[in-house]
């Protein structure tokens, strides 16, 4: 364990409250101040934060944030995340609020920081602050660049801590010399040469590995087990066995995967009657109760005004996450202290279900976040739990690291839904009628209400959700329940302009008012050449817009079906997420959301039976190959005077629907 207070050897220490408080109760972490970021008498530079680094670069980003800030260079910014004994307190990794909360805070922080050390220049030398500058680490005197003092000068006194005040200036957009400028990101050279540790590569002395005999099916129940040709097994320590928890440990993993092999078990199974192909029907019949979301005006005075009624009814099915790291995790126990190293998006979440579950304060618990291979919402406490039960048990650290097989099987979801849309339209195309309803599986209006409410401007609106029971274990996916929503609202719209033989471009911008949404509308199908296109045979276009967590895109697609495959050939997305820190990093942000959704549009579906999982693997579920990538242009439209928002989540939101809508304009029926 490290010492209390980590902090205690730099010169100057800012603090600040976490990004998000925790709930007050009496295993609150203590004090409302964090330490948020420090500078050692070194000039080191080191940023704190909650948050975890799984692909999406906000290590990188939170480093350019700094240095712009602080004016050091990037490379002396150290970033240290999601370790609960040494950053602030924070919800965890989601909803693309990484920039746009920490990322603001630690500009905050660093400015503090630059703010102070101009003072302690400007009282050595007798000078008026204003009358100095910062640049590369130093306080330079505004008129004499040659009078200057570096950072680690002006802090070899007494150690300075600093809060964050309410009020902090900190740079306009055009003082900026490293924020929105491509950056390569400062952990790449690690993550390609191999020297990222990933909780699959955790090693520990003394440490054992570990196997968790899983059920049959969901919800099914131990009845026997015999482990006697399992302790035979070379290299076996100890069958665990904890009501139905059951895990074997052995020296090596191949020696306790054997070992799990050899343990025989009967069990009773609750074999649910849904499966893939019923799952439709079920999600209606077994919903709960409907939420009302928006209620606008008067459905029946729109239906009465509308000259065209169209009703359609949209199914999507579950979804994997299919990150590319399974999950995996290794606890050790020192007495009643418990550390663990894993892969969770959500480090401090971990750790107090960690607390609860063992019965200790959860000060006695320390959650390391490792790198993270992505995780899009699936990876939980679970993995982390069964290490932990393991370690207890044998009294040496062990890890448990989940087969491709078991990620699929036992890891979560994205939640499958039925969605019902009943819209009236004026000859003219405007939109005077919109009753929607959503049947989300698992997770609750929370998730389903995301993305659920129409962006365009309607005037008579009932947007409502329904939560039905899961057969699978349901859970976060990128964007939660924005892409699923998005997809039946933009092929509805497009459903719309065939109806009415209008340009989809076209009743979309007859529809929309919002300023940021037209930008990125008429940005990407002129880039795309929308007016000009032209299409040969089994050759079709799509368009769709989409908003979530504070940004807005719009993407035009172009494809081509033949031989029943559809190839998806070019996207461009116009995209404004407001000031941009990482021009590349944005990018790749939205192109990955791209290439995830097209997944989704074309080959992804989880197929499952009376609680399994049929096509447990990358051999049966089919993810995007590299072949299938098409040509992708992101056009970043923000305002950098607009405040950031997210860019990991909003450009899955329109794509899955823009491929449909192609498809149809391809085939003319949307079947391929």
């Amino acid at each position: 364990m490290v010492s209390s207070n980590p902090h205690e050897d730099a010169a100057l220490v800012v603090t600040g409250p976490p990004s998000r408080a925790p709930a007050p109760g009496p295993n609150a972490p203590a004090g409302p101040d964090a330490t948020l970021l420090t500078i050692d008498r070194h000039g080191q530079v080191t940023a704190y934060s909650g948050k975890v680094e799984y692909g999406q670069g906000i290590r990188s980003g939170f480093a350019l944030e700094v240095a712009d800030e602080l004016d050091v260079p990037v490379g002396s910014v150290r970033v240290v995340l999601g370790d609960t004994r040494q950053v602030p307190y924070d919800r965890g990794t989601t909803g693309s609020a990484s920039t746009r909360t920490v990322g603001v805070q630690l500009r905050r922080a660093a400015a503090t920081a630059r703010h102070a050390l101009v003072a302690l220049a400007a009282e050595r030398w007798g000078v008026a602050a204003g009358a100095l500058t910062t640049r590369d680490g130093r306080v330079v005197a505004s008129d004499d660049p040659e009078q200057a003092l570096t950072y680690a000068d002006l802090l070899r006194g007494p150690r300075l801590v600093l809060a964050v005040p309410d009020e902090v200036i900190t740079k306009e957009p055009e003082g900026f010399r490293v924020m929105g400028r491509p950056a390569r990101r400062i952990d790449a050279v690690d993550r390609v040469t191999g020297r990222a540790k990933y909780s699959q590569d955790i090693v520990l002395p003394g440490m054992l590995y570990g196997k968790i005999l899983r059920p049959p099916s969901y919800g099914a129940r131990l009845l026997e087990i015999d482990t006697t040709r399992a302790e035979r097994v070379a290299g076996f320590v100890s069958v665990v066995r904890e009501n139905d928890f059951v895990g074997v440990v052995a020296e090596r993993e191949d020696q306790a995967e054997y070992a799990l092999e050899a343990v025989r078990a009967r069990w009773e199974e609750d074999r649910d009657t849904a499966s893939d192909w019923n799952l439709p029907a079920l999600l209606k019949e077994r919903a709960g109760e409907t939420v009302v979301l928006r209620e606008d005006g008067s459905l029946e005075a729109g239906f009465d005004r509308a000259d065209r009624v169209l009703e359609s009814v949209y199914f999507v099915p579950y979804v994997s996450n299919a990150q590319m790291e399974p999950s995996a995790a290794v606890a050790s126990w020192e007495g009643d202290q418990l550390t663990v190293w894993s892969g969770n998006r959500s480090p401090f979440g971990e750790r107090d279900h960690l607390a609860e579950v063992f019965g200790i304060g959860q000060d006695r618990v320390r959650v390391i976040a490792a790198e993270i291979g992505g995780s899009f919402g699936s990876k939980t406490p679970t993995v982390a739990v069964e290490a932990a039960r393991l370690a207890r048990a044998v009294g040496r650290p062990v890890r448990v690291g989940y087969s491709r097989a078991e990620e699929f099987a036992w890891s979560t979801v994205r939640p499958a839904a039925l969605i019902e849309i009943r819209s009236g339209v004026t000859a003219e195309g405007t939109i005077v009628a919109w009753d929607y309803t959503a049947y989300h599986s698992g997770g609750g209006p929370g998730r389903a209400r995301r993305g659920a409410d129409t962006l365009y401007d309607t005037p008579n609106v009932r947007v409502s959700v329904a939560n039905s029971p899961s057969p699978l274990m349901a859970g976060s996916y990128r964007s939660l329940g924005g892409a699923i929503n998005h997809f039946a609202r933009e092929v509805h719209l497009d459903e719309i302009a065939v109806a009415l033989e209008l340009d989809p471009v076209e009743l979309r911008l007859r529809n929309l008012t919002n300023p940021r949404l037209r930008r990125a509308l008429t940005t990407a199908a002129e880039r795309f050449g929308w007016e000009s296109r032209e299409a040969g045979p089994s050759e079709g276009f799509g368009v769709a817009v989409g908003y979530d967590v504070g940004s807005y895109v719009a993407e035009c697609v172009e494809l081509a079906v033949r031989d029943r495959e559809v190839q998806v050939r070019r996207v461009v997305a116009a995209f404004d997420c407001g000031l941009v820190v990482n021009p590349d990093g944005a990018r790749n942000q939205v192109e990955g959301s791209i290439m995830m959704g097209i997944g989704t549009a074309l080959w992804e579906a989880v197929e499952f039976d009376g609680g399994r999982v049929l096509n447990a693997g990358f051999t049966h579920y089919r993810v995007p190959r590299i072949t299938d990538a098409p040509e992708i242009e992101v056009v970043l439209v923000g305002d950098p005077e607009t405040p950031s928002s997210g860019a990991g989540e909003p450009g899955i939101v329109p794509i899955a629907a823009a491929v449909a809508n192609a498809v149809r304009d391809a085939t003319g029926t949307g079947v391929v």
